[in-house]
C-alpha cells in the first residue's frame, strides 16, 4: 500500500510538501484571508510498521512558535483515544517519531472535536427535557449559530466557546459542562438550574472549525477582537451572539479557549475595565479561589499579565461584558500541552481531563452564587 498524507476532511489542515523514504515533510497552511497558523490534523494512510519521521516544516512562523517547546503531537487509531506521540522541536522544525500499528493513522494538535462531532453534542442536548434550542443566526458559510438555554433562574449565565476554532479543548470542556447540566439527580445541578438560566453556544466559530482554522472565521477575522463592534460582514456570529446577550443581559460569563504556550490551566479577567468595581473583583477572585479548592487541574500562579486601569482590551468579549453588563466575566485558557504541575505522560491535558475541569467550574459557580454582583 502506497504512503498517502491527506486533510481534506472536516476539521482537517496540512499540505505534503516532500516524501522522501520514511521522512515526510509537511506544513500547516494558513487561515483563509490570514496569517495565523499552528493548528493540524491530518491521516497517514499506508505506513504500517514504518518508523515514519513526519516533520512539520513551517512552525518556526507560526503564530506562537514558543508553543512548540515542550509540546507533543495527539495520536489516534479510532479517533477517539488520543495519546501523545514522541515530538521534537528544533531550527524550526516539529518532528513527529512514529511507527503505525495499522495503515490508518491520525494526527493533530489537539484532540479534534469536529463539525460532525458539534452537531451530534447539540442534537443529544436539544433532545434533553428541559432544554430550548434556536439559531442564533448563520455564519458567512452559511452554518447555523447554534444556542442552548437550560434552566429558569433569574441569574443570566452565559457560556460561549471556540471562538478560536483551533481550540478544540473548548467544545470539549462545553461537552462537560452539558452533561453535567443534563443530569437532573445531581444537586448542583438542580440548585444551578433553579437559581440560574444557562444560555450556551458550544461552539462561535464554526466556519473555522470545519475549514481546519486555528484563531479566525470564514473572512479572516479574529472573533475575539470583534466584541466592541461587529459587524454582519465580518463577524456575524459575534453580532447575533451579542445581540442575543442584549436581549437577556448577563451576571456571569465564561469564554472557553486554548493556550498554546503556557503549561497550565488559567483564568484572565476584566481588571482594567473603565467601570471596574470591588465587588464584580471579589467574586471573580472567589470563584478563581473556589476552583483551585475543587480541582488540582486549576491554579492562580501562571496567566497572562493584568491590565492596568483603564487598559482593558474592549474589543475582547470579557471586558466588553463586563463593562456592557456590569457582568463576572472570565476567559478559561487550558493547555494545548498538560497541566505541568500534575502531568500525564500518556495523554497529556486530554478531552477526559477538559469535561472534568468543566464539572468543576460549575461546582465553584454554584459555590459564588449569592457573591454575583446586582446587574446594572
Amino acid at each position: 500500500m502506497t504512503l498517502s498524507i491527506t486533510s481534506a476532511f472536516d476539521g482537517g489542515n496540512i499540505r505534503l510538501v516532500a516524501a522522501q523514504g520514511d521522512c515526510i515533510d509537511v506544513e500547516i497552511q494558513k487561515d483563509h484571508q490570514s496569517d495565523f497558523y499552528q493548528w493540524f490534523y491530518f491521516r497517514v494512510t499506508g505506513a504500517k510498521g514504518r518508523p515514519l519521521q513526519l516533520r512539520i516544516v513551517n512552525c518556526a512562523g507560526s503564530a506562537y512558535p514558543h508553543g512548540w517547546d515542550g509540546y507533543r503531537a495527539c495520536l489516534s487509531y479510532d479517533r477517539d483515544t488520543w495519546e501523545r506521540a514522541d515530538t521534537a522541536y528544533a531550527g524550526g522544525f516539529l518532528t513527529i517519531s512514529v511507527t503505525p500499528e495499522t495503515d490508518s493513522l491520525w494526527v493533530a494538535y489537539f484532540a479534534p472535536y469536529t463539525m460532525e462531532m458539534h452537531h451530534d453534542l447539540v442534537a443529544e442536548v436539544a433532545a434533553a427535557p428541559g432544554v430550548a434550542y434556536r439559531s442564533l443566526g448563520k455564519t458567512l458559510d452559511g452554518q447555523d449559530m447554534d444556542y442552548l438555554r437550560i434552566g429558569e433562574g433569574p441569574l443570566q449565565v452565559w457560556l460561549y466557546a471556540r471562538q478560536h476554532p483551533g481550540e478544540t479543548m473548548a467544545e470539549w470542556w462545553m461537552e462537560g459542562a452539558l452533561g453535567r447540566l443534563m443530569d437532573e439527580s445531581d444537586p448542583v445541578t438542580r440548585i444551578l438550574r433553579r437559581r440560574c438560566t444557562f444560555h450556551i453556544v458550544p461552539n462561535m466559530n464554526p466556519d473555522g472549525s470545519r475549514r481546519g482554522h486555528l484563531r479566525t472565521n470564514a473572512v479572516g477575522t479574529n472573533l475575539n477582537r470583534e466584541w466592541h463592534e461587529p459587524s454582519a460582514e465580518r463577524s456575524p456570529e459575534v453580532l447575533c451572539v451579542r445581540n442575543a446577550m442584549d436581549e437577556t443581559g448577563v451576571d456571569f460569563a465564561m469564554d472557553v479557549h486554548g493556550d498554546e504556550a503556557i503549561a497550565a490551566n488559567f483564568l484572565a479577567g476584566f481588571e482594567g475595565i473603565p467601570s471596574w468595581t470591588e465587588r464584580q473583583q471579589q467574586a471573580f477572585d472567589r470563584f478563581a479561589a473556589e476552583l483551585v479548592r475543587v480541582t488540582p487541574d486549576f491554579q492562580t500562579s501562571k496567566g497572562y499579565e493584568i491590565a492596568k486601569p483603564g487598559q482593558a482590551n474592549m474589543s475582547m468579549s470579557t471586558a466588553q461584558l463586563a463593562e456592557r453588563f456590569g457582568a463576572v466575566s472570565m476567559t478559561l485558557e487550558m493547555p494545548f500541552k498538560d497541566n505541568e504541575d500534575l502531568p500525564d505522560e500518556v495523554y497529556g491535558w486530554s478531552p477526559d481531563r477538559c469535561r472534568l475541569l468543566a464539572r468543576a467550574c460549575l461546582d465553584a459557580l454554584h459555590i459564588i452564587l449569592d457573591d454575583l454582583p446586582a446587574r446594572r
